[in-house]
């Protein structure tokens, strides 16, 4: 199988390597030469197979917009795009009737997995028609972790579905990494009692009800900076949580945890916050986010 990937940053790049490695040829373009394989996007469609199968991995919003709208003018009937970024479902549902009017198919795909990904596998929610999915089933099993495919890949449903599942698991992780933080803070706050609080986390992750892959890598980012000194509390947001407190507000579905935790990154742009540059650390182990330095005292 050959398909074509565009978008070689921290998750594309990994993407290409852990294909490439299950036996899945992959042609890459990216504006960085540097990691492009092609010199600019004619290249990347001509070096595709006659049904032509392209995986855009670019930022969600204008960018992933002008990338499909301009690859859409190199393909033809049969030809499928899959959008792997963090598009906001809606812009599913629009693209996939405009690519559809001209016999382009359409596959969105959640990705979750971060920069480790690329070792441990990627966690894939995915929607579409049912042939397009079969038909990239080699793909997806290529990037999912392993082990049973139920429990690292899923269809989800119809085209939108994959973003829409992949916002709401946006929003869960906003409020478990805020109730990490928030216990981080309230331990830290007492060093008479609690000297070191990376202890306390590294014995949760046996046999406690808390444990989980989140605070393995809050662990991590303590045992480099035990007290957070090196990073601000300044928390952004790439824009999933303000939607699925929205899907929220329009559903009628209480959501006071996810709420909570999107207004507490808000918070964190007013004032230096332990708890925000918990979260602040969190992001930067699981997905390599940038972090802003601490000012110095």
């Amino acid at each position: 199988m050959h398909i074509g990937l565009i978008g070689l940053g921290r998750m594309g790049g990994n993407m290409r390597a852990r294909l490439r490695a299950a036996g899945i040829e992959v042609t890459g373009y990216d504006p960085n030469p540097e990691v492009s394989d092609v010199a600019d996007l004619d290249a990347l469609v001509a070096a595709l197979p006659s049904t032509k199968i392209v995986w855009v991995m670019v930022p969600a919003g204008e960018v992933t917009e002008s990338v499909i709208t301009g690859l859409a003018g190199h393909l033809r009937a049969g030809d499928l795009v899959i959008d792997g970024g963090n598009t906001r479902y809606h812009d599913d549902l629009r693209r996939a009737r405009e690519l559809g009017a001209r016999g382009i198919r359409y596959v969105d795909a959640g990705v979750s997995g971060g920069i480790w990904g690329k070792d441990v596998g990627y966690g894939l929610m995915v929607g579409g028609e049912d042939e397009a999915i079969t038909e990239l089933m080699p793909v997806f099993d290529a990037l999912r972790p392993d082990g049973p495919r139920e429990e690292g890949f899923v269809h989800a449903g119809p085209v939108g579905a994959g973003h829409y599942a992949k916002m709401i698991h946006n929003g869960v992780e906003y409020g478990i990494m805020q109730a990490y933080a928030e216990g981080y803070e309230i331990l830290a706050a007492r060093p008479d009692l609690v000297p070191d609080v990376s202890k306390v986390f590294q014995a949760w992750q046996r046999g406690t009800v808390v444990r989980s892959w989140l605070l393995e890598l809050l662990i991590k980012a303590l045992n480099s900076d035990p007290r957070l000194h090196e990073i601000q509390g300044y928390v952004a947001d790439s824009g999933e949580g303000r939607w699925t407190v929205k899907e929220a507000v329009d559903l009628a579905v209480p959501a006071p945890v996810i709420s909570a935790a999107l207004f507490a990154r808000f918070d964190s742009r007013q004032e230096d916050s332990p708890a925000m540059k918990a979260v602040a650390a969190l992001r930067q182990q699981f997905g390599g986010h940038a972090v802003r330095a601490a000012e110095e005292q």
